[in-house]
């Protein structure tokens, strides 16, 4: 019997000082055109029944200044805000109320920041429903952020709430909102 010694792949670098280690500077950082990707899916059981993206007409994180070590201890810490705004989530709607925005209230790292939680709020047609969405950071610099994403809504409650629907024809059981955005 032969033993066979696969290569390991080095962890990545430590952070540089002055960040969580998961977030970039403080300030407001934007997604620039052509950088994003959101894609809507129903899914009825395991089969996907309707796919289709849409778009992203802006999306922010803001980092306050007290949401990083070695800011004063005394200040509450105020956490990040991550901003998606949508467009066309409703298909063949004429209304303004096509206009979707899912806003994050509270931000809890994972894995060493490798992984995001964002509880959230998808603002759709005037009202509040709650959102968890899962953040996996790609690439992170002191002044850049890449994150890919998902948020998994269950999709009669979000009909009933909001009055959303996919389409006549298109049974659904839940709805995933794919987020792909580069922070600069």
């Amino acid at each position: 019997m032969t033993t066979v010694t696969l290569p390991t792949v080095p962890p990545p670098p430590p952070p540089p000082s002055g960040g969580a280690g998961w977030l970039p500077r403080p300030g407001r950082y934007a997604v620039a055109p052509g950088r994003s990707l959101v894609e809507l899916t129903g899914w009825y059981g395991p089969l996907p029944t309707r796919r289709r993206r849409i778009t992203l007409t802006g999306a922010s994180l803001t980092v306050p200044d007290t949401a990083v070590p070695g800011a004063d201890p005394s200040a509450p810490s105020e956490q990040p805000v991550f901003r998606f705004e949508l467009s066309g989530i409703e298909p063949r709607s004429t209304l303004t109320a096509s206009k979707a925005a899912l806003v994050s209230q509270h931000v809890e790292p994972f894995e060493g920041g490798r992984r995001l939680r964002l509880l959230a709020d998808l603002e759709l047609r005037g009202v509040l429903f709650p959102a968890l969405l899962w953040l996996r950071v790609v690439e992170r610099s002191d002044d850049r952020l890449l994150v890919v994403g998902t948020v998994r809504l269950p999709y009669r409650p979000l009909r009933r709430a909001t009055g959303f629907r996919l389409g006549r024809l298109c049974p659904a059981t839940r709805l995933r909102l794919l987020v792909a955005a580069e922070f600069a």
